[in-house]
């Protein structure tokens, strides 16, 4: 089985994706349209330049390739029926904000910009790449919480030769490290080291979270398990491990509805580990994630 985490880990090395094709014209373009508007930084220190912006492929040379000679640029590939990327594109959008111009992120329609997906061997969205130079340097699919994001960001800041003043603790710098290198057992403890100092680290919480969700799907068949759950749809072991797989496929909001939904069906011990197996999901998500704060609100209604 391929490795379902979603977390920010290399998929290619740098070059490794043929940009040559994307600086000829399209074989049918389409009629000129006006550049797409741009979101300013907001105003500060380190201001001025743009924060996000939405590329097409008339205008993928000068905003992504050319842009990224002097700052970095993150591509965001999405469509409008992805759920997906409607949990991750609003959390990258506001760390483009707090970037304040240290770095762009580029939004691409998969839908209305096929050729650039394909370029890009883009097989399933959300789908996001880091461009620095003028070429991909990382790159990951799915669905990566907000305290994962962030040293990513601040890696690809550092590849491209941005100075980064990151207020990140460098123990969690550390565990997640180690969360992203598959070291399981060094990340558990150096998260939960982390929180014996600090019990209320919602980055430390949302690590662990993620490591004792890994573990869960560690030699599992993610087609097998979502098979065994459609024939059992009131076994409370086989649809837990079927959310956690839809999680690590960037599927959150159809494993919070299965479990909400099995809670419903449930009660007395098998609800309440029902209930606690989907807050442990909340748990890796963090509380600002917006599908999590409709997940709780349906849990609430199907428990009272």
């Amino acid at each position: 089985m391929t490795d379902p985490r979603p977390q920010a880990s290399s998929i290619f090395t740098r070059g490794a994706v043929d940009l040559s094709a994307l600086r000829t014209p399209a074989p049918a373009p389409a009629p000129a349209q006006p550049a797409p508007p741009t979101a300013p930084a907001p105003g500060g220190a380190g201001g001025g330049g743009v924060s996000i912006i939405d590329v097409t492929e008339a205008t993928f040379q000068s905003e992504v390739l050319e842009r990224s000679l002097q700052t970095p640029v993150i591509i965001d590939f999405w469509a409008d029926w992805c759920g997906p990327c409607k949990q991750l594109s609003p959390i990258l959008e506001k760390l483009a904000i707090e970037g304040n111009g240290a770095w762009v992120l580029a939004r691409i329609d998969v839908d209305a910009n096929p050729r650039l997906a394909q370029m890009f061997r883009v097989q399933g969205i959300p789908m996001v790449f880091a461009v620095v130079g003028g070429q991909p340097v990382d790159a990951f699919t799915g669905v990566v919480p907000e305290a994962q994001l962030r040293p990513w960001i601040d890696a690809v800041l550092k590849a491209g030769g941005v100075a980064v003043e990151s207020p990140t603790d460098p123990r969690l710098e550390t565990a997640d490290d180690a969360l992203m290198g598959g070291d399981l057992d060094a990340a558990e403890q150096a998260y939960r080291k982390i929180l014996a100092e600090s019990p209320a680290d919602l980055a430390a919480e949302a690590g662990l979270a993620q490591v004792a969700l890994l573990r869960r799907v560690q030699g599992k068949d993610p087609s097998a398990v979502l098979v065994a759950a459609g024939k059992a749809p009131d076994d409370v072991a086989a649809q837990t491990l079927a959310a956690d797989v839809e999680i690590l496929s960037g599927q959150a909001e159809q494993a919070y509805k299965r479990l909400v939904d099995l809670v419903r069906r449930t009660s007395g011990a098998e609800r309440e580990a029902a209930r606690q197996h989907l807050v442990s999901l909340f748990t890796v998500a963090g509380p600002d994630d917006p599908a999590v704060s409709a997940a709780r609100r349906q849990l609430a209604s199907a428990l009272f």
